[in-house]
């Protein structure tokens, strides 16, 4: 008896009241679009749980694919038989046999969803570790730290049997706290404060600020890149790609050198503020961390703040750099993140810039330049480039 179905976990989606309908139907649909290039994958949705039908070659490709789907706290391959007590003795059978090299400990864990079946949990799992003791005698049970624990659900449907409890991402369904707009550089950090963004249930779309020929094509193909890997997690993925040249040099001409990234990050903000309100962002995403570099300190992220009105969500604010990498790391944004080739944040950088800038100074440098102007024309020239998971890149304008 072979696995035939996947049996899928949610958490944090169980706590919720009157829209925990709304929660739930998001999640299957982002695991259907997840899992709909594996020919013949069904998904179905009972109280409490998530199904895939599956033809079995796509069983590792499927489970990887629920891996990377923010909701589901469990992954677990499994055995579905009718709820017939030999079925599912046979399903348990058929599990621990194909494991006999590996497991020698083993416990039960019954749970009888559905009390019309006549066999309490209690008394599965005492009758079903008897009959697999006398069955595979070289086993013994371990009800503290076994090698296995075989997992037994009695639904109302069906039976299902497995021993499989792999880890999801958790957090909440994509799509169910509305849209946020990622400031995405090149770096180690906006990608991290992407996923976790996402692991928040948002709908993220990304800005990059481009300043060729100071920043090549390369840099920003590697953002490209990034915002491509950040798709696996949430889907399509709209970038944005702003013309940043002529602020930058505006910027170094007429301004204070120690005031010069917290006038372009003003400008960002700006910039950004207009394209979420354009496109129903309700948000901005930083990457920024408490302290971890000169326009990171409370004094600068007040001052700069002050160019917007919008929230500005920023995941990573408690982390180190430590914490941020390892994250990095295990979503497969770092080896892109540490490509050599940089970004408009180190064009023009100030030798000593101002770690606690005064908001009067910052806006009377900025009354030295056509604010106006320069915003409306970055925002104009604005590239929009498609991101799918599956998909070619799609390029078009603002």
């Amino acid at each position: 008896m072979k696995k035939n179905c996947i049996l899928l976990r949610y958490g944090e989606l169980a706590l919720k009241g009157k829209n925990k309908k709304e929660f739930e139907n998001q999640l299957v649909n982002n695991i259907r679009q997840k899992v709909k290039r594996f020919p013949g994958t069904v998904v179905t949705k009972s109280p409490g749980r998530i199904y895939i039908d599956l033809n079995e070659e796509y069983f590792e490709p499927v489970i990887q694919a629920c891996s990377e789907i923010f909701g589901l706290v469990g992954i677990c391959p499994a055995i579905r038989v009718e709820k017939d007590w030999e079925k599912i003795k046979e399903a348990a059978l058929a599990l621990l046999s194909e494991r006999k090299e590996r497991v020698q400990t083993f416990k039960i864990n019954a749970k009888r969803a559905d009390k019309q079946f006549p066999i309490p949990s209690q008394e599965m799992n005492h009758r079903l570790g008897g009959f697999l003791l006398a069955k595979l005698p070289h086993l013994k049970v371990d009800v503290h730290d076994p090698d296995l624990t075989l997992f037994v659900e009695v639904r109302k449907e069906h039976a299902y049997v497995y021993g499989e409890d792999l880890p999801g991402l958790g957090g909440l369904p994509v799509g169910v706290s509305g849209r946020v707009l990622l400031m995405l550089s090149g770096g180690i950090d906006s990608p991290v404060a992407g996923f976790l963004a996402l692991k928040r249930g948002v709908e993220l779309q990304a800005i990059h600020f481009h300043s060729y020929p100071y920043t090549s094509e390369r840099a920003k193909q590697k953002v490209i890149d990034l915002a491509k890997i950040l798709t696996r997690y949430g889907g399509h993925i709209r970038l944005y790609v702003v013309p940043f040249t002529e602020i930058q040099t505006e910027i170094n001409k007429h301004c204070y050198e120690s005031y010069s990234i917290t006038i372009m990050r003003r400008f960002m903000f700006r910039i950004a503020e207009q394209i979420a309100k354009k496109h129903k962002a309700l948000a901005l995403v930083t990457g920024e961390s408490l302290g971890q570099v000169a326009s990171q300190t409370l004094e600068s992220m007040q001052t700069i703040n002050a160019a917007t009105t919008m929230p500005v969500l920023r995941p990573l604010v408690g982390m180190d750099k430590q914490e941020i990498m390892t994250i990095s790391k295990r979503i497969d944004t770092y080896e892109t993140s540490i490509l050599p080739y940089e970004d408009c944040c180190t064009v023009f950088l100030p030798k000593a810039p101002k770690t606690k800038p005064h908001l009067d100074v910052a806006e009377r440098q900025e009354r030295l330049l056509d604010v106006e102007r320069l915003i409306q024309e970055a925002v104009e020239n604005t590239e929009i480039i498609d991101l799918r998971p599956e998909d070619e890149e799609e390029f078009s304008y603002f």
